[in-house]
C-alpha cells in the first residue's frame, strides 16, 4: 500500500473510532491513542497535558512502546487495531 492509500484508509478507520457506540478497555484505549498520536503529531515524543500525573504515565508507557514507528507504520498499527476491536 502507497502512503496515499494508507492515509485515506487511515482516516476511514478514525472515522469508524470515532463513531464507535461501545465502551473499550482501558488498555485497548491506550493503544488507539499511541498510533494515533504516532501517526499524527511531529516528530519526537508526544508529552501529554492531562492533569492527572498517573494518566499521563500510562498515555507515556503506550506512547513509548510505538516510538520507533514511521507514520505510516503507526497508521497501519492503527487500522489493524480497528479491524481486531470495532468490527
Amino acid at each position: 500500500m502507497d502512503s496515499h492509500t494508507i492515509h485515506k484508509t487511515f482516516l476511514k478507520a478514525v472515522e469508524e473510532a470515532n463513531s464507535y457506540p461501545k465502551l473499550l478497555a482501558t488498555d485497548i484505549k491506550l493503544k488507539f491513542y499511541a498510533y494515533y498520536k504516532q501517526a499524527t503529531e511531529d516528530p519526537g515524543l508526544y508529552r501529554p497535558t492531562d492533569e492527572i500525573e498517573l494518566r499521563n504515565a500510562f498515555k507515556v508507557n503506550a506512547l513509548l512502546q510505538v516510538r520507533g514507528l514511521s507514520k505510516d507504520e503507526a497508521k497501519l498499527g492503527y487500522i489493524e487495531l480497528v479491524k481486531t476491536y470495532l468490527r
